[in-house]
């Protein structure tokens, strides 16, 4: 017996739209992040797949996001810093409706800022950055979360897991692209981990004790930890302090005593900025993209490999041969969209 079933792209679109769609989201917003939805299974980004639609539904059917708002663009007044109010809308549309201006702006002035206020973040940032690439741009993306990571040397939450994304074009392939949580891992593989039984690795999280463990559980019941100690502490202190409190909107610890829990999409901020590397690089005597290549070329060289190249080839495979979902995928998305909000508690 078959237990796996295999969709194109496009139609593992269309079903996620439906079920978005069914959950009370309107055309702009349900487009959006399906769009985000199916990009994390093609790319066999499982944690930012489907298993996230759920939230999405539970975050609607307990109020705390607008399912049928429509962002708007801010006041230009011409300057480096642009901005979208999502309008209590998720973060996605806003950013595909900022995202023309920003780049606009930053072949202009060389580098621009886009800022996403009230917004209810879902999805990776790397979809964000890549499309920066995608306008000939270096682009870098943050935001914060809700608490859920303990500083380095504390013992509860306190920071948020912190997304830094960046993304570097590349003119005869795919862009240079990262995408990490400031903790050690995003929250979303700690709750895969619960579901499928198995402990986590040593030093991802601490209890509500404070003490370290490797149960699921106690780890969502508790704090994570910061990737690289203090290091990554202090990198998810900046997020909070740029994508945060300088943008005017929400830092981790507003943001869950807002939502008042952690299973739902955690309301905020985003901040976005597009570099133009012809801009930064005028009158120096080098091709800034040739001599990017070179950097490429010589981490290549070493046996190394470039971060997102796994995920690139997981696109690459998904387009020739579609879109591999087991058996409980498939239930879980005829069940979402059978029973809409009521499939979620």
């Amino acid at each position: 017996m078959n237990d796996t079933t295999r969709l194109t792209i496009e139609d593992l679109y269309a079903r996620v739209v439906a079920i978005l769609t069914k959950a009370g989201l309107n055309a702009v917003q349900a487009g959006a992040l399906g769009s985000v939805i199916v990009a994390g299974e093609r790319d066999g980004a499982k944690s930012h797949g489907i298993y996230r639609i759920e939230g999405v539904m539970r975050t609607v059917k307990a109020g705390k996001v607008v399912p049928d708002a429509v962002p708007e663009f801010g006041v230009d007044d011409g300057t480096a810093i642009l901005r979208v109010d999502a309008r209590g809308g998720f973060a996605n549309p806003a950013f595909e409706l900022g995202l023309p201006h920003l780049a606009e702006r930053a072949r202009k002035l060389g580098l621009a800022a886009l800022v996403i206020n009230d917004c209810t973040h879902f999805a990776a940032l790397w979809p964000e950055v890549e499309a920066i690439a995608g306008h000939g741009l270096a682009g870098l993306a943050m935001c914060p979360s809700y608490a859920s990571v303990a500083p380095t040397g504390g013992t509860r939450p306190l920071l948020g897991t912190n997304p830094l994304a960046f993304a570097w074009p590349r003119t005869d392939g795919t862009p240079y692209v990262f995408d990490f949580a400031t903790s050690v891992a995003a929250r979303g593989e700690i709750e895969l981990k619960r579901r499928a039984g198995e402990p986590l690795p040593e030093g991802w999280a601490i209890d509500p004790q404070g003490q370290p463990t490797t149960d699921p559980e106690a780890a969502l019941a508790g704090a994570m930890l910061s990737f690289g100690g203090h290091k990554g502490s202090a990198i998810g202190t900046m997020i909070e302090l740029l994508a945060g409190i300088m943008i005017g909107d929400l830092t981790s610890p507003e943001s869950l005593e807002q939502l008042g829990t952690t299973t739902l999409a955690p309301a905020h901020g985003e901040l976005i900025l597009a570099f133009s590397p012809e801009a930064f690089a005028k009158g120096r005597p080098r091709d800034p993209f040739a001599r990017a290549e070179v950097l490429f070329e010589a981490i290549l060289g070493q046996g190394a490999r470039l971060p997102s190249q796994r995920r690139f080839a997981a696109r690459e495979r998904s387009r020739s041969e579609g879109i591999v979902l087991s058996a409980a995928e498939t239930a879980l998305l005829d069940r979402l969209l059978e029973r809409g909000l009521d499939a979620v508690s």
